[in-house]
């Protein structure tokens, strides 16, 4: 793994833009594995992962175990790792995680890539084993490094400002409706008062001017089914009914959850749990910038276009 590539400015590349892009390329080959290296970059490290796997294919060649065979498909979204019949992902390898790519000049069969997990964070090397196109996977997947690159200093920057432009608005926009919604609590809390004070001025004109007023209040009448009315604003009474017993206890309602005059809770969206809103996109667009930083070293040579500008 020792040949340097020269990426020249004229240099054309294997497949049409419009393949990585709106496609993908397919190749088959054997899959020796990945194993964790300590760095993202050297051909040393990807050659001691390459002497690690291969003495781990011919322990478990003479247990009688076959090199599983899978399908890559490339393109600028990523390097993805399927089972050829079933088509099931096993492993998906974003571009912008990448870090080093090479064919083993030694083993014309071999090449191999680092990419960070998205999980651990760990560097993991990938090892493949292509009969012929060895070489032309590594350069494919230059290429859509490439591709993807300049896509996201196309559009990155644009969508960053406009991600920041949306959490702004949200901010002040949850700000208003906490506002609002502590506005109609206020003015149901009134409403309310307002209400019990009529209802109470009302009672009490109706009492007053009773001619019953001066006599002994009767027991309150019961209806059909034997029981006492309830009234809201009267508080329970203990009267027996007809057939001697206590009427069943009138269940207290609770003051511990305040509701409005719907009898719905209060919404306060900043008492909502984190899994209520969608995650922080901002993170994962300042993650791909700094992988595209890093670029891709193919076969040696660092492979990134012009750095990146300000509006990353």
């Amino acid at each position: 793994m020792n040949r340097a590539f020269s990426r020249k400015k004229d240099k054309t590349w294997m497949h049409t833009p419009e393949a990585l892009s709106k496609h993908y390329i397919p190749y088959n080959a054997k899959f020796l594995g990945s194993t964790e290296v300590e760095q993202p970059k050297g051909t040393e490290v990807v050659r001691d992962a390459v002497r690690k796997l291969k003495f781990a294919r011919h322990i478990k060649k003479s247990e009688g175990q076959k090199t599983p065979k899978v399908e890559l498909q490339i393109s600028i979204y990523g390097v993805k790792i399927l089972e050829p019949k079933t088509k099931e992902v096993q492993h998906n390898c974003q571009l912008h995680r990448i870090s080093f790519c090479a064919d083993d000049k030694t083993d014309k069969r071999i090449f191999t890539f680092i990419c960070k997990d998205s999980e651990s964070n760990k560097h993991l090397c990938y090892v493949f084993d292509s009969e012929k196109c060895a070489e032309e996977i590594t350069l494919t997947i230059g290429q859509a490094f490439d591709l993807a690159y300049r896509k996201f200093l196309e559009s990155g920057g644009k969508d960053v400002e406009t991600r920041k432009q949306i959490a702004g608005l949200q901010k002040r926009s949850s700000r208003r409706s906490r506002c609002w919604i502590q506005e109609l609590e206020t003015e149901n809390t009134e409403l309310k008062n307002k209400v019990q004070d009529l209802e109470n001025q009302l009672r009490i004109t109706q009492i007053s001017t009773s001619p019953a007023a001066s006599v002994t209040p009767k027991s309150p009448s019961t209806d059909i089914f034997d029981m006492v009315p309830f009234s809201p604003i009267t508080p329970q009474s203990t009267t027996p009914t007809r057939n001697g017993t206590q009427p069943p206890p009138v269940p207290s309602r609770s003051t511990e959850i305040k509701r409005d005059l719907f009898g719905a809770e209060p919404f306060d969206p900043f008492n909502c749990g984190a899994g209520d809103f969608p995650p922080d996109i901002q993170s994962k667009l300042d993650e791909m910038q700094e992988g595209f930083k890093m670029g891709l070293t193919l076969e040696g040579t660092v492979f990134c276009l012009d750095p990146l500008d300000s509006r990353c």
